[in-house]
């Protein structure tokens, strides 16, 4: 099975481009649903505990807890360690259960893929890109965002040029849905041909 690495900055179209893969027919991994998931579980009680504060009702309070880990690298990695194991569980099943249901590719829909070496873990990287104008028309859109919160996203992301230069495919998402569509037909039937790579 190959797996695709689908990625993006901020307001590129990345999860609408990560459902028509689904509609395609190929298995979606979605790390942001899996971390929205845990915070609302099983990692909620070592998370209270090193963060004393940061959950409210039995689920994690994600802006009590990113105003205390967001200016703060060590209690990022303190975050990180409680997090990443579980994530990887339900990445290593999410692979399993593709690899099992006869999947001959898989899509893991990360967001911060290049930013943490997930290149290496995926066969070919898929990219999702926009027009600078309509990814900051599309994000200042979306409620409780500002120009300054915008900012201090797109600072902690790779520049959307650099990813490009780096991707096996680029879908644009500047003229709607339809020719995402052919786009995503023409990237699985390059991507069938293509030889495993990951590490």
């Amino acid at each position: 099975m190959l797996i695709l690495g689908l990625t993006g900055s901020i307001g590129m179209g990345k999860s609408t481009t990560a459902k028509l893969f689904a509609e395609a027919g190929v298995p979606v991994y979605d790390a942001d649903a899996t971390v929205h998931m845990v915070y609302d579980g099983e990692a909620v009680p070592a998370i209270e505990a090193a963060f004393p504060g940061t959950t409210v009702d039995g689920k994690v309070d994600r802006a009590k807890l990113s105003a205390q880990v967001v200016h703060d690298p060590a209690a990022m990695q303190r975050l990180e360690q409680i997090v990443h194991p579980m994530l990887g569980a339900y990445h290593r099943k999410f692979l399993d259960d593709a690899e099992r249901s006869g999947a001959p590719i898989a899509v893991v829909d990360v967001p911060l893929l290049y930013e943490t070496g997930g290149e290496k873990r995926v066969d070919a990287v898929v990219v999702v890109s926009t027009t600078p104008e309509l990814q900051r028309e599309r994000i200042l859109a979306r409620d409780n965002m500002t120009p300054e919160k915008l900012d201090a996203i797109l600072a902690r992301q790779l520049p959307d040029a650099e990813k490009r230069k780096r991707a096996d495919f680029v879908v644009d998402t500047s003229h709607g849905l339809d020719p995402v569509r052919v786009r995503i037909r023409e990237i699985l039937s390059q991507a069938a041909r293509m030889p495993q790579r990951r590490a």
